[in-house]
């Protein structure tokens, strides 16, 4: 099992740098990092470092890039003007996948539609939308990752929703991310997941979170917790044990946890305490 880092963990600490999450990753330990886009983006954009400077890092050293984390709000556009908008961003992120020697981008749906759409819509248009990024990725072999999201705004926010959307469009480049958070907080099914094929699950992002009610506007990424914090409701142990039994084959877990409070930490700490976290957590409940 690969240890990754997210930089959703540090991205608020003061002075945080893309550069600065890869050199300390490095040196404690991780295997995989999933570059977040803002992060990327903002260090770009001020010149701090370039696309081909961390590819060459990837080159280099033992850390390699776990996944393009993420292309947003990919489904239910209303035009094609803006669903050619979605394609246009997802070439530009496959070229720099190829810079980077990353082979997974993260897709995540859209949020606080205008127009209400039921489930059978929304997988219906989901399962077109993907098939139509299929051409851009299969060339380089990328695969992509959809990310359900736990709140009552996003279109796909169940497990339950999600597989059935990869179970359709039946591609061995399309599976999904399933993020502890998200499984619990929108009440995704036990025997969804028990059903599942464990090769159709890309990703484990490895968190825990305070026992709020499901759906709570106040159950936001803030109550994410480090995963056995005294606080943290998650059933770790039944996750763990669940993809065993349906194969699963990510060979990656990988911390995310977006606390605030997290963030006030030095940058070289939180690294540090995320890469403890997640290799106790392996050694508990996979080996």
């Amino acid at each position: 099992m690969k240890l990754g880092f997210n930089e959703a963990n540090s991205k608020g600490c003061a002075g945080h740098s893309l550069m600065k999450d890869l050199e300390f990753c490095e040196k404690y330990g991780f295997d995989l990092i999933d570059i977040q886009s803002e992060c990327l983006d903002r260090d770009l954009e001020s010149g701090a470092v370039t696309l081909e400077q961390v590819g060459e890092f990837f080159k280099t050293h033992h850390i390699k890039m776990a996944s393009y984390n993420a292309l947003q709000f990919f489904n239910m556009k209303k035009t094609q003007a803006e669903k050619d908008e979605v394609l246009d961003k997802l070439r530009e992120i496959v070229r720099r996948c190829k810079i980077l020697g990353c082979g997974m981008i993260v897709v995540v749906p859209t949020c606080d539609l205008d127009v209400p759409a039921t489930i059978s819509e929304i997988r219906k248009d989901t399962v077109e939308v993907i098939k139509s990024m299929l051409p851009i990725v299969e060339p380089e072999g990328i695969k992509l990752s959809i990310e359900f999201c736990a709140s009552p705004a996003m279109t796909i926010n169940r497990f339950d929703e999600a597989y059935a959307i990869i179970k359709e469009v039946n591609h061995p480049l399309v599976g999904l991310t399933c993020d502890e958070y998200h499984f619990r907080n929108m009440g995704s099914t036990w025997e969804a997941l028990e059903n599942a094929d464990g090769s159709k699950v890309f990703v484990w992002h490895l968190n825990g979170c305070e026992e709020m009610p499901l759906g709570a506007s106040y159950n936001t990424d803030a109550v994410r917790l480090w995963p056995d914090d005294e606080k943290d409701c998650l059933d770790h142990k039944r996750l763990a044990d669940t993809f065993k039994k349906i194969g699963y084959a990510g060979d990656n877990c990988i911390i995310e946890i977006f606390r605030p409070e997290y963030w006030g930490m030095d940058q070289e700490e939180n690294v540090k305490k995320s890469f403890e976290v997640t290799k106790a957590h392996v050694e508990k409940y996979w080996k």
